[in-house]
């Protein structure tokens, strides 16, 4: 599917995939759907929003399509954890299509489907965002309370997705309407404008979400206002805003009556985890004997023809880490063993007990620990590390130098978040660490490679966008 150059028929398209799969909820008893018949030409318009339940429904689509795509957020074979994995240091390519061998080397092309599918699904989510947005504005029908938890879901998957694009891409346009031929003729925003849109989005998603998981009967596969805060944390931490990343983090890690981490490792990524603070749920949208993609793509029961864990991942792992033992798998194959991520412990089968982990409180401890370390409260940052490393069975760090204890939390996200969003792709951008690291690993490296190329058919049909250098 093309953004702009085939927006107005993707909008169809759109349509009535997002809408088929509510149905085929509504079929198999998914509580959470409901069926409802709209304008083939339009995606969420009409007497869409005269109701509690189809304007539910809408929002649920965003949440459905992401789960039926094989990109962007699903988790599967072409989603951002997986190409990521791919760009960086964390996955060897063991597949024969040449999208993931060129992810792998460095070497896109604005052809890359993989990238492409990256673009389109984002603004493709950020798209349905808009047009809720727009509809419920204008709606006196819908429950109030509803009303604004479906309007703090619509722009915090609409920062959320921003947030990933601005990361992929560089500069985007910054889109906020529904209107076709505005947003086709707009330019890329530099990324401090995207990254205010993401912050202001993120406020009002914190301010009209509601503060626990009441509304989705208790299941964490719903962003709640403190998804939002954590969001908002990863955001300003990004910005170099130390002091805001802190707060936020310290908010969110404070709520122990909602969020704490799990003692057990092999606890951290089940269903509605105590550690999670937003997941999402396969079983919510009725993907019979599929818990999450992660665990069927991941999960080795044969020889690799997708990926595995690379070896530089592997050494990263200090002796007596239990994240090598609880979060890695192996296949042994002609004398060969292959290692593969084993967050997730199942392949295929009912009932579904793991939900896809987005955002989780150990990430917020490493945020504070960073963004204390920035601030010089080394003290606080050591503690915040050794929460995470402890919990691994690892010895306490300690160390009074500042650049000491910002690698130590570097290598820390590696081994506790590797395969996990692209947290270790995006943490050698941020940091200027990629040409460092991946220049003498990667065939023929540059350092334009830390940004994907923009989809040449986007440069052909909306006249007002530029490629990255490098392309």
């Amino acid at each position: 599917m093309r953004f702009f150059s085939n927006f107005k028929l993707s909008r169809v398209v759109i349509a009535r995939k997002a809408f088929t799969f509510l149905s085929l909820c509504v079929l198999f008893s998914c509580e959470d759907f409901v069926e409802i018949d709209l304008p083939q030409n339009e995606l969420v318009t009409g007497n869409v929003f005269e109701a509690d339940a189809t304007a539910l429904a809408a929002i649920n689509g965003i949440f459905a399509n992401i789960l039926d795509s094989d990109s962007f957020a699903s988790g599967n074979t072409g989603s951002i954890t997986q190409s990521t994995g791919l760009s960086s240091d964390e996955f060897q390519d063991f597949s024969d299509a040449v999208p993931n061998i060129a992810l792998f080397d460095n070497s896109l092309t604005p052809e890359n489907s993989l990238v492409i599918g990256h673009w389109n699904d984002g603004f493709r989510y950020i798209y349905q965002a808009n047009s809720i947005i727009e509809g419920l504005e204008n709606s006196t029908k819908v429950t109030e309370d509803l009303k604004n938890q479906i309007l703090g879901e619509a722009y915090f998957m609409r920062a959320f997705c921003n947030f990933y694009l601005v990361n992929l891409f560089g500069g985007i346009p910054i889109i906020t309407e529904t209107d076709f031929e505005e947003n086709r003729l707009l330019s890329r925003s530099e990324p401090e404008e995207v990254y205010e849109i993401i912050i202001g989005d993120l406020k009002l998603a914190e301010s009209l979400l509601p503060t626990d998981f009441g509304m989705s009967n208790g299941e964490r596969t719903r962003p709640i206002s403190w998804a939002a805060k954590s969001l908002l944390a990863r955001t300003y931490l990004y910005m170099e805003e130390w002091s805001l990343a802190e707060q936020m983090a310290s908010e969110v890690i404070e709520n122990s009556s909602l969020f704490t981490l799990q003692n057990g490792l092999s606890e951290v990524f089940l269903a509605n985890s105590p550690e999670a603070i937003w997941q999402l749920g396969q079983g919510e949208f009725a993907q019979f004997g599929l818990n999450t993609w992660e665990g069927s793509t991941f999960i080795l029961l044969g020889p690799p023809t997708n990926k595995t864990l690379s070896q530089n991942l592997i050494n990263s792992f200090e002796i007596g880490d239990n994240r090598l033992t609880d979060w890695v798998g192996s296949f042994d194959f002609s004398g060969t063993t292959f290692h593969f991520p084993f967050k997730y412990k199942v392949f295929f089968g009912s009932p579904v007990t793991e939900y896809s982990m987005v955002i989780r409180l150990a990430e917020l401890y490493l945020i504070r620990a960073e963004s204390r370390a920035h601030l010089n409260n080394n003290t606080g940052s050591v503690s915040d590390l050794n929460l995470i490393r402890n919990r691994a069975g690892l010895d306490s760090f300690s160390s009074n130098s500042n650049a000491e204890i910002l690698r130590a939390i570097e290598n820390e996200r590696q081994v506790e978040l590797f395969s996990e969003w692209g947290h270790r792709w995006l943490d050698l951008k941020r940091t200027n660490r990629a040409n460092d690291v991946l220049g003498p690993i990667k065939i023929d490296w540059q350092s334009t490679d830390v940004l994907y190329p923009i989809p040449q058919i986007e440069l052909e049909n909306a006249p007002n966008l530029t490629q990255n250098p490098g392309y």
